[in-house]
């Protein structure tokens, strides 16, 4: 296929005006649309043609029809908008869904009176004393109300029920049968890095403020899914993802994520059931033996090792405890840090890494330039995460050693915080995407979610494009803001790089996987502050559907 289209292009015929050699036929052909390609020059065609789940070639759709053979599934498209499958470049998609069956969903409620009714019917349609959970994904500035639960309404709303509502990476809502369920009483009970808020009686109110580490151990005793319900949740998170136009994840790994965690989405990749390709990465476990435990879980784990649904992308996001706190990393820290690094390198590993202030980065950058002396890590693609208020500097620093630049959409649930912290004129440079772009960095978006993000893409996108947080408020100016090309990259080829798969997928041209997402509307053309409401029609990986909507329902239904 790729001989045949170097020698098109060097006979000067374009696909749009004349067809293949008649061996080269089409099994499906989608027609009468808007086909945003990606490609380098981010051209625009009318019709895709695919051949055994690949792209055979874009173009007009009288040019695309040609090319069906007689049994070819014809689609019309009827104007609508065609994009290469999106891929999430850092999630924490494999935890999410493991748990996504049985948990309450908080993620786009727009008030406070739904959040509890969500509750409330959980608890009706729940066993007594069963747990009722709110993982994340959701925060009080969504709600028209402004304000969070307070424990008196959660207890009214399940009061036989244990309830576990968590807030991004902040602080735990537990309600009073949980604290009991739990035996948590004083601080000591969520030791270390957990403390727990008193009413005006002095006893604890259920509000327990913590960090990441704290709150994954709290989440730990909770009573976990069957297999066979984690199975289920898998399967319906990565429709959940299909129905959003994601055709492929970057998954970051995690608190609680153990070993033992991966085996749903193992069953589903042997069943040849996922819908989503997967490219995944191992955090160290616990502190203290990050590097040690490293080397043992990945012995039989070379670089990529896997296909082209589910394949071993390296360590990360988590590699030393000590410098995913975001305080400052000590320097017995830096030490670890630098080794495992180096060892990652001599085996060949690509790696994501955690990072949020960027007055500490210059640790993480010193250790990079130190061993790109002797191993040069431009080619493992590595990637530092968040950073969402990277200097120029310290993005020019990322630029020479071919770092990645991993930007998800915290700021959309984080940006007035931002501004309380550093101020809103800073805050309005924040993230420096634009000049990212402009120094020529690769800058992949994703959401970091479901724990302290919506999954959403179409969200993620229009917070990219203007600045604005789920409250309404504008804290980060255009000046640097992508444009809408630039933000599509950032979620189809740029995270398929990361992946190492920009030769396979990230853009429909042909050859490269037709991945790819019919949408509800024109990403393009429609109004930015209408980009979140954006959906999928139609999802395809690898040509198959994975997910249909009116009017192209019944194509879904024909390929069960």
């Amino acid at each position: 296929m790729r001989h045949l289209d170097r020698a098109l292009i060097l006979a000067g015929l374009l696909i749009t005006t004349a067809a293949p050699a008649a061996a080269e036929t089409a099994d499906t052909v989608l027609f009468n649309g808007k086909i945003l390609t990606v490609d380098k020059d981010f051209s625009v065609q009318q019709a895709i043609a695919i051949q055994h789940g690949r792209v055979l070639a874009t173009g007009s759709s009288e040019a695309m029809k040609q090319l069906a053979d007689s049994h070819a599934r014809l689609i019309d498209l009827g104007g609508r908008t065609v994009t290469p499958g999106l891929t999430d470049g850092h999630i924490h998609g494999v935890r999410a869904a493991l748990t996504f069956g049985t948990e309450v969903n908080w993620i786009g409620v727009p008030t406070l009176k739904e959040a509890l009714e969500k509750i409330r019917t959980a608890a009706k349609t729940q066993p007594p004393g069963s747990w009722i959970v709110v993982a994340g994904g959701w925060t009080e500035e969504q709600f028209a109300e402004k304000r969070r639960p307070t424990p008196a309404e959660i207890a009214d709303a399940a009061p036989d029920n244990p309830v576990y509502i968590q807030h991004l990476y902040d602080w735990l809502l537990l309600s009073p049968k949980a604290m009991s369920t739990l035996g948590i009483n004083d601080d000591a009970d969520v030791a270390p890095g957990g403390k727990l808020e008193r009413g005006t009686d002095g006893k604890p109110d259920g509000v327990i403020v913590a960090g990441g580490s704290a709150l994954g151990k709290i989440f730990d005793r909770l009573p976990k899914p069957t297999l066979a319900q984690q199975v289920d949740g898998s399967r319906r998170f990565f429709r959940e993802m299909n129905s959003l136009g994601i055709t492929g994840i970057v998954d970051g790994g995690g608190v609680s994520m153990y070993p033992a965690n991966y085996q749903a989405l193992f069953k589903l990749w042997h069943d040849k059931h996922l819908t989503v390709r997967v490219a995944y990465h191992l955090c160290a476990p616990k502190p203290g033996s990050e590097l040690a435990d490293l080397q043992n879980l990945t012995q039989l784990l070379p670089q990529g090792f896997g296909d082209d649904m589910l394949h071993f992308n390296g360590p990360g996001e988590i590699l030393i405890w000590a410098d995913w706190t975001d305080g400052d990393i000590t320097p017995d820290g830096k030490a670890k840090l630098a080794e495992l690094l180096r060892w990652a390198a001599s085996r060949g590993y690509t790696i994501q890494i955690h990072w949020n202030p960027d007055r500490t980065v210059h640790n993480l950058l010193d250790i990079v330039e130190a061993i790109d002396k002797d191993i040069p890590v431009r080619e493992l693609r590595w990637t530092v995460l968040h950073l969402y208020n990277a200097s120029e500097d310290s993005l020019k620093r990322m630029q020479a050693l071919g770092l990645i630049w991993g930007v998800q959409d915290g700021l959309y649930f984080g940006g007035e915080r931002l501004q309380q912290e550093v101020g809103k004129e800073p805050a309005r440079a924040m993230p420096r995407i634009a000049t990212a772009l402009r120094l020529g960095l690769t800058v992949a978006a994703g959401t970091d979610a479901h724990r302290v993000s919506s999954y959403n893409p179409f969200v993620s996108l229009q917070w990219y494009l203007d600045g604005t947080t789920i409250g309404g408020v504008q804290t980060r100016d255009e000046a640097e803001a992508p444009s809408r090309a630039q933000a599509l990259h950032m979620y189809t080829r740029n995270p398929a790089f990361m992946a190492h798969d920009d030769d396979k997928r990230g853009t429909l041209e042909a050859g490269k996987y037709a991945d790819l997402a019919v949408l509800t509307a024109d990403y393009m053309t429609a109004e930015v502050k209408d980009v979140g409401k954006i959906r999928s029609l139609l999802t395809m990986v690898g040509g198959e559907v994975v997910y249909a909507a009116a009017p192209f329902a019944e194509l879904q239904s024909a390929e069960k």
